[in-house]
């Protein structure tokens, strides 16, 4: 089963190109439950069979990312603030603890910004308390590009290498996210 899924993914992204990783990449940057994982690596497998380019696999997902990250952080300038305040107390978030959020986020933003787009399961929502600090739009953009260009990188590294091996990929890019992490850790 697993197998069939991965290779429909193969066939997805052979047939769509370039702009099928840019549309998967902005679903997987946004809030919407898709991993990286399943895009990527299928893209590097055809880096390896010579029907894609690494620039070009490079390059889409960074912009995938990039826009899916945009997304959210629009809608975090735009509705995030006003429903923190009205509604975070009912998750446990008063306004002394948002701002004191916020402040840290002002201060430690862009390696916060860079250091989560390398996280699992904080790539994806690193953009709102960037939107909700309303962090400068010049450097969120490059560090939230820099960051998913490297994890775009290693993804579809692991990808050629792996080729269609599902259970393979979801192994070493775990392997990957402890090296990035305890990287990160050295560089904070």
């Amino acid at each position: 089963m697993l197998q069939t899924f991965f290779s429909w993914l193969v066939d997805i992204i052979g047939s769509m190109g370039y702009t099928g990783i840019v549309f998967l990449m902005f679903i997987e940057s946004t809030f919407i439950p898709l991993p990286s994982e399943l895009v990527i690596p299928p893209a590097g497998y055809l880096i390896s069979q010579n029907q894609m380019h690494w620039s070009g696999v490079l390059v889409s997902g960074t912009v995938g990312s990039l826009l899916g990250a945009l997304c959210n952080y629009a809608i975090a300038i735009y509705f995030g603030r006003p429903f923190i305040l009205k509604y975070g107390k009912y998750f446990g978030v008063s306004k002394d603890h948002f701002e004191k959020g916020e402040r840290f986020f002002k201060s430690h933003g862009s390696i916060s910004t860079f250091i989560g787009r390398l996280i699992l399961g904080i790539r994806h929502y690193i953009s709102f308390p960037a939107g909700l600090a309303r962090m400068d739009l010049k450097k969120f953009c490059f560090y939230t590009s820099f960051g998913a260009g490297i994890w775009v990188g290693i993804l579809a590294y692991i990808g050629y290498l792996v080729g269609n091996n599902k259970e393979l990929v979801f192994a070493y890019s775990k392997q990957w996210s402890v090296y990035i992490i305890s990287g990160c850790i050295l560089i904070v």
